[in-house]
């Protein structure tokens, strides 16, 4: 009889104090193996394992390549890697971004559901955007537990948010009670595994590889470019599942999408106002040449020039100091006021920078 364990853990901003908590209470003697998703800028230096290590009983490390998993061992991604599952043995792979993100939930979910089924306790905590939803969903149709914080305990709720708005998951618990149930779920009796549906259970291809196969993507182009490579995004799969992704591999959910695109377009905007406030600069200066060479009427166009411009620039800057330019808040869910871009947002806190993990 196949025993559960196996617990994969998602989180993003906000999301250290509640591993913290959920790690502190798991025992010595677990009898399942922990692998964490913590979203984490490529070039962060992560202390996070030590900061479990403190925190509870367990050990916790940036794994190697192809380690065996062992029970009672908390392994952690490691900045830039995403970490996935293969036949009870960790992957580290720096395959393409999802959500704009390496490393990122999903693949770990997805991956460990394909690989030991049933077997699989998936945990989503605190983070912004969906990341960990369709990883969730994949959890689920594997005959695995799914588990999600309390949106209203999760310091930013986006993802919990998600997951609940996408499925029936079998627990919705404060951190410390995830603990608990952990420690009563490993260990016990799994379901025989089932045929699974490749479909549902593989929104997102293998990341195994770098690029795609040779050829053209079956589904058909969306006319969106890539946030990332600039090259044409494909749609594929509903739902949870739904992905936008691009030929090299990139892939976004529609609120990544979405937030991807509207960093993008707040980035193009301060180009614009940084070139505008230049062009200003630069006529001023050439009209007050012109004029020290008595050059009035060449001085006068290149006045009107800065005038002109500077006018502009001023109104882009209005626009910008209001706040930001797009309607997704923290949480992917309404308009908020804060400058930051949503996928800014999404790692600012990723984290707990009071922790330097």
């Amino acid at each position: 009889m196949p025993k559960r364990d196996i617990i994969v853990i998602g989180a993003s901003a906000g999301g250290v104090e509640a591993l913290k908590t959920v790690i502190s209470r798991l025992p010595a003697t677990l009898p399942a193996a922990v692998l964490v998703v913590l979203h984490l800028p490529g070039d962060a230096q992560s202390a996070l394992p030590s900061i479990l290590v403190r925190s509870g009983r367990l050990p916790a490390l940036h794994p190697y390549a192809d380690a065996k998993l062992k029970y009672g061992t908390v392994y952690v991604a490691p900045p830039d890697h995403h970490l996935t599952l293969r036949d009870d043995l960790v992957h580290l792979s720096r395959g393409p971004r999802i959500n704009g993100h390496r490393p990122a939930v999903d693949p770990l979910f997805q991956t460990a559901a394909r690989a030991a089924g049933p077997r699989v306790i998936g945990v989503v905590l605190s983070g912004a955007l969906d990341d960990g939803s369709a990883g969730m969903l994949a959890v689920k149709v594997a005959g695995g537990i799914t588990v999600v914080q309390d949106p209203s305990e999760a310091l930013y709720d986006g993802m919990p948010r998600s997951v609940l708005e996408q499925m029936e998951v079998d627990h919705v618990l404060c951190a410390r009670d995830i603990a608990s149930t952990l420690v009563e779920l490993a260990g016990s009796d799994a379901p025989e595994r089932r045929p699974l549906e490749t479909d549902t259970m593989s929104p997102i291809e293998d990341l195994e590889t770098e690029l795609l196969p040779p050829g053209d993507p079956e589904a058909p182009a969306t006319g969106f470019t890539c946030p990332e490579c600039h090259g044409a995004i494909w749609r594929k799969g509903d739902g949870p599942a739904e992905r936008y992704r691009c030929r090299v591999g990139h892939a976004y959910t529609p609120k990544g999408l979405f937030a991807a695109q509207s960093e993008a377009f707040e980035e193009a905007i301060w180009t614009a106002y940084r070139a505008l406030e230049e062009s200003a600069s630069l006529s001023r200066r050439l009209a007050e040449r012109a004029r020290r060479q008595d050059l009035l009427l060449l001085a006068e166009r290149y006045e009107r020039r800065h005038t002109d411009a500077q006018q502009r620039a001023d109104v882009i800057r209005a626009v910008l100091e209001r706040g930001r330019l797009d309607v997704a808040d923290r949480n992917g869910n309404g308009a908020v006021t804060a400058p930051a871009s949503a996928r800014a947002e999404a790692t600012a806190d990723s984290e707990n920078r009071g922790d330097n993990a």
